[in-house]
């Protein structure tokens, strides 16, 4: 017997297209990937593989507990997409403790406690990441400098001991290689631009900088990469264009405004697009078939108020980077959205049919 849910439709036994289309995501991820992993290093490679492991291993053992089928239920990839997208957003080197926590998080809380796939009326590995970044602030902004601007990038070895360990053999912790050979530490573009804006510096300045530009380069190609992924979504229709492309264009409207007005404090445009999580949130975070829109003027609406609250909470938010507390919040108003955006069924009058006066007899001619 078929038993049907929220978008995506889920069979009682996991459909072989859930499966592909899971998988499908997965690969579209690579470009970035592996793009991350040559400006960040290999902590990128050590997060989603350990993310992915979590992920399933948590999501079998809450199988387990339900009495569900684990191996049946595991097969449609939903798990392992969404550790690999927890493990995107999270810091290289992070503690193998806090990723495990985020994971559990993600899987059991946003995902099981609510049915399982197809019910989660949030994005798991959001609500995944806004856990440990609430909870763990300082450990979840320690972002190492791109390659391009750092004395020396963590190899192999490295980086397991800082993942699992804190620190290297040598006795050098994950702040060490944060620090450049002048002493100055860096995070990601967006947390170097609102730090240096609260020093009194403008915008013009900071963008003069060339640690700061060199760093910008590797993220743009980053989030170039995923916008590459997202296009192969695109192409093979994996998901619609209605989210990502609402989101975008309105991230550039918003942010024009607040350039127009003071280009000396606002970021410009092009750069709100270049940097933090844009093209991984707007094809693949913000698209989640279950907790995003499913009208056609729904997914428009959605994706713009999206696109709005990302720049609003970058500008005058606690938070630089703003695309799980943007998604989320959305995830919120969905059914709003989606009630008030109903299309007509096909068949049925626009205009409303005139209602009968209560005790009103109908008079018949015999």
């Amino acid at each position: 017997m078929n038993t049907s849910s929220s978008s995506p439709t889920i069979l009682s036994a996991p459909s072989k297209l859930t499966s592909k289309i899971m998988l499908l995501v997965c690969f579209a991820l690579l470009p970035g990937i592996f793009t991350a992993f040559y400006f960040l290093g290999w902590g990128v490679l050590i997060n989603v593989s350990l993310c992915m492991i979590y992920a399933l291993a948590t999501e079998a053992f809450v199988l387990k507990l339900r009495n569900k089928p684990i191996r049946q239920t595991l097969s449609d990839n939903s798990a392992l997409l969404t550790g690999i997208l927890l493990a995107l957003a999270l810091p290289p080197m992070l503690p193998w403790w806090m990723s495990f926590v985020g994971v559990a998080f993600a899987i059991i809380i946003a995902k099981q406690l609510y049915g399982g796939l197809g019910f989660n009326p949030f994005n798991p590995a959001m609500v995944g990441y806004v856990l440990l970044l609430i909870s763990f602030p300082v450990e979840m902004t320690a972002w190492l400098p791109i390659s391009e601007v750092s004395n020396d990038v963590p190899n192999f070895l490295q980086s397991i001991q800082l993942t699992f360990l804190f620190e290297t053999s040598d006795g050098y912790t994950l702040q060490s290689f944060r620090e450049l050979a002048d002493g100055y530490t860096m995070a990601t573009p967006l947390d170097e631009n609102k730090t240096a804006l609260s020093l009194g510096l403008m915008s013009s300045e900071i963008m003069q900088q060339t640690y700061f530009f060199d760093n910008l380069n590797g993220w743009f190609w980053i989030n170039f990469s995923f916008l590459l992924g997202g296009v192969f979504l695109l192409a093979n229709r994996l998901i619609q264009w209605q989210i990502p492309i609402t989101i975008l264009a309105s991230v550039f409207l918003t942010a024009s405004l607040f350039y127009l007005i003071d280009d000396q404090l606002y970021l410009p445009p092009w750069l709100q697009w270049a940097t933090g999580g844009m093209m991984l949130g707007a094809f693949f975070i913000a698209t989640d078939p279950v907790s995003a829109a499913t009208t056609p003027k729904g997914k428009i609406i959605y994706g713009a108020l999206i696109g709005f609250t990302i720049v609003i909470i970058r500008t005058f938010g606690g938070y630089p980077d703003a695309i799980a507390f943007s998604v989320l919040l959305l995830n919120i108003a969905v059914p709003t959205i989606d009630h008030c955006t109903k299309p007509r069924v096909y068949g049925h009058d626009l205009q409303k049919t005139k209602q009968k006066k209560p005790g009103q007899i109908n008079n018949h001619v015999n």
